[in-house]
């Protein structure tokens, strides 16, 4: 696996999973909420926050802007008018950046069409975020990629040959890609989460980063998506989930998201080293709570050991029980009395 950098964070295999607060439109389309947004995504312990950039009339057609939409959370009678409400302005947009470089976290944005991510390019944020919903979408996909930004892809409501394939033309010309499982469906079902999938993406895609991008209810799924390799991890972040909008359901609040940070970084520190060994720590319990060679009987020095003059008792200070076989047949060097335990010195190992 290659090492990705973000900004001022370096993402990979032997680094803490990059946490991204996906803030998207629960904003509201003010600016004050981002802020406030940003603010708190900071003080959880995110990495990063992420908006949606788009161009309305660019990624919608005349009859799509115009199409009714009428529900409790429409902020517009059409979805045109709805999906213009909850835009940020430019200067909304370098204000925030500005903001996330005072307070040390990293600014991105998803641009959902070529306009937005050439704004998004020059007002410098350090990677490219690409929707699900653009997996598809070659022309943009090759657009940014020639920024030559690490790009992070999101693969909802996509197959296995749709993830190789936008994989296949990105990697053309540029290969700092990062991979993030997800399930588009606000919130996804448990069932549908299929966290599984990363270790296939590990690898098929053995020189990318693979992440998690999660839609689902609770903290549990991202620490596990990082104990099986995930190495970004996004979800969706909002002030109330009970605020008007389809992303806030599917999202958490300023105390779940703390504490996802907090079980994902305790689950990195246990994951620790492959190599079973006894720790310092247990040390002292090991010698309270294991088992030593002790005499059943008195012995005397002089006397050769044999098996029914051995039992094996606590405090695991002495011989231990592993070595019972070697020391049947050897010469007892002092007289030990019954219920004691048998050390190395009160024994004759040559013979």
């Amino acid at each position: 696996m290659n090492n990705l950098v973000l900004g001022n964070k370096t993402v990979g295999e032997n680094y803490p999973a990059f946490i991204i607060a996906e803030i998207g439109i629960n904003h509201q389309g003010d600016v004050n909420i981002a802020r406030e947004l940003i603010q708190k995504a900071k003080e959880c312990g995110a990495d990063a926050v992420k908006l949606q950039k788009r161009s309305i009339s660019r990624i919608l057609t005349k009859a799509g802007l115009e199409m009714a939409y009428d529900n409790r959370n429409s902020f517009g009678k059409t979805y045109g008018e709805h999906k213009k409400a909850l835009e940020l302005s430019e200067s909304d947009y370098q204000q925030l950046f500005s903001f996330c470089e005072e307070i040390n976290i990293i600014f991105c944005a998803s641009g959902w069409d070529e306009e937005s991510i050439d704004f998004l390019d020059e007002l410098g944020i350090p990677y490219f975020k690409m929707a699900s919903a653009d997996l598809t979408n070659f022309p943009l996909l090759i657009h940014t990629a020639k920024k030559n930004k690490p790009m992070i892809l999101s693969t909802g409501m996509a197959d296995m040959k749709m993830v190789q394939a936008a994989y296949s033309q990105i990697i053309q010309l540029n290969n700092q890609i990062a991979i993030l499982q997800c399930t588009s469906t606000y919130p996804s079902a448990f069932s549908e989460v299929h966290l599984n999938v990363l270790q296939t993406y590990i690898k098929e895609f053995p020189n990318a980063i693979i992440g998690y991008s999660g839609h689902e209810q609770g903290i549990a799924i991202p620490p596990a998506a990082v104990a099986l390799g995930a190495r970004i991890i996004e979800r969706h972040f909002t002030l109330d989930r009970t605020m008007k909008g389809g992303d806030h359901a599917a999202s958490l609040e300023p105390q779940g998201f703390s504490k996802m940070v907090r079980d994902i970084h305790h689950i990195e520190e246990a994951m620790g080293s492959t190599e079973k060994k006894v720790q310092d720590s247990e040390a002292p319990v090991f010698r309270k709570l294991s088992k030593s060679i002790v005499s059943a009987v008195d012995i005397n020095s002089g006397d050769t050991i044999t098996a029914d003059m051995l039992t094996t008792k606590g405090p695991g200070t002495g011989i231990s029980p592993i070595r019972l076989n070697e020391l049947i047949g050897k010469i007892c060097k002092i007289n030990i009395p019954t219920d004691q335990v048998i050390m190395e010195d009160d024994i004759q190992w040559q013979n």
